[in-house]
């Protein structure tokens, strides 16, 4: 039986949590993370955010998993340290705030000996580069993630690929851990050198933006015109050169990465020319505008907000469209009163929070949600959403 690896996993969000649960199934993984209620629920065996699977790891499978608080204590004779803090994109200085990466690389780096030290966060091009010239070390490498919201354990368990921004003799270890983890067999893996894996990131989420992008306008075209969008979807979309998926349209992109990684994409242009790259992130405003704009017409004394999450299954309302809606209702003196269970305070941007659902549905005129739900069925006349095929 092979030596179990001991991994230091530094953030408990969606890469974090889900990348500790898999790894923790063969070896001994600790969680660090500087919330003490996240580490607390770790402990207790309980997720920190809202995946199926991951819950049902923690239930039903032996894991080697613990959290703490102490860097000392996590990155003590760690062979492998796994990266996943955010990096918000940060519009002042047209890059994504690396902060939190730079300052765990730099403790790593310091309390460890010779772990290999892998960023899962996503950062800009170049940057995994810098930080090897600036600690002359090998022993820093980038590895993207390609995790859905909701499905993070689950995509971690199947994988489309697997990609190391590192030779094969310095990644080969790392991925043979996330090999022997998964539950998928043949899974393609490549190693590159670091920028070009950090590129593969931040197209690869561009791509998608783009393919939302390109049907939520297709929508606001058949909107506009008075046109079924749902067939034209379908008629466009059976041409296998398209195919079906990301085509349900929405209120724009949002969540955790496809904004952000749009921005820092098209900030990394800054000295080549480009269109496309642009226009994406142009027309996720567009979309929101013509959405507000389509609500405003209605003339509505109040508009109910059905969910700030992104998506049924999620609790991240981070850049969420529906949030863009809201603040260009609310500029036009339209009141907003949301209905989102997962958040605790009776207020958010100054618009009233309600807890009962029967009161949110009887004071709303219209009723907002970026994906339907059977709970909004009684009240249907009232909801306005563009979810023409009842998925995310």
């Amino acid at each position: 039986m092979s030596k179990k690896a001991r991994i230091t996993v530094v953030g408990s969000g969606y890469v974090g949590m889900s990348l500790a649960v898999l790894l923790a199934q063969r070896n001994d993984v600790k969680v660090l993370d500087i919330d003490s209620e996240r580490v607390e629920q770790v402990n207790r065996q309980e997720s920190t955010v809202a995946d199926s699977d991951i819950r049902a790891f923690l239930t039903d499978r032996v894991l080697s998993l613990s959290a703490t608080l102490d860097k000392r204590s996590a990155y003590a004779d760690a062979d492998f340290v796994v990266v996943a803090t955010p990096t918000n994109y940060d519009s002042d200085t047209n890059r994504f705030d690396t902060s939190t990466v730079d300052s765990v690389v730099e403790d790593a780096l310091t309390f460890t000996d010779d772990a290999l030290i892998v960023i899962k966060s996503t950062v800009p091009v170049g940057y995994t580069r810098s930080l090897q010239q600036a600690y002359q070390t090998d022993q820093v490498i980038f590895s993207p993630e390609f995790l859905r919201e909701g499905q993070a354990l689950n995509d971690n368990l199947h994988p489309s690929r697997i990609i190391l921004g590192c030779s094969e003799e310095l990644g080969a270890g790392f991925a043979r851990l996330m090999l022997d983890a998964a539950e998928k067999t043949n899974i393609p893996t490549l190693y590159m050198p670091p920028n070009e894996a950090e590129a593969v990131k931040l197209f690869a989420n561009t791509y998608l933006a783009m393919r939302v992008s390109f049907f939520n306008e297709l929508d606001s075209y058949a909107m506009a015109g008075g046109l079924d969008a749902a067939k034209i979807i379908n008629g466009v979309c059976l041409d296998e050169r398209i195919g079906d998926g990301y085509n349900n349209p929405s209120f724009g992109y949002g969540g955790y990465c496809l904004p952000k990684d749009t921005k820092q994409l098209l900030a990394n242009y800054d000295q080549v020319p480009q269109n496309l790259i642009a226009a994406i992130v142009a027309s996720n405003a567009t979309r929101k505008d013509y959405i507000a704009d389509t609500i405003i017409a209605m003339q509505p004394q109040v508009v109910g907000m059905y969910r700030l999450v992104m998506k049924n299954g999620s609790d991240n309302y981070r850049a969420s469209a529906i949030q863009g809606v809201m603040k260009r209702l609310k500029a036009k003196g339209i009141e907003v009163l949301i209905y989102e269970p997962t958040f605790r305070d009776d207020s958010f941007f100054n618009s009233k929070v309600l807890s009962s659902l029967s009161e949110f549905k009887d004071l709303s005129d219209i009723i907002l949600t970026n994906r339907m739900h059977d709970n909004l069925n009684d009240v249907c006349n009232k909801v306005f959403t563009r979810d023409l095929f009842c998925r995310d």
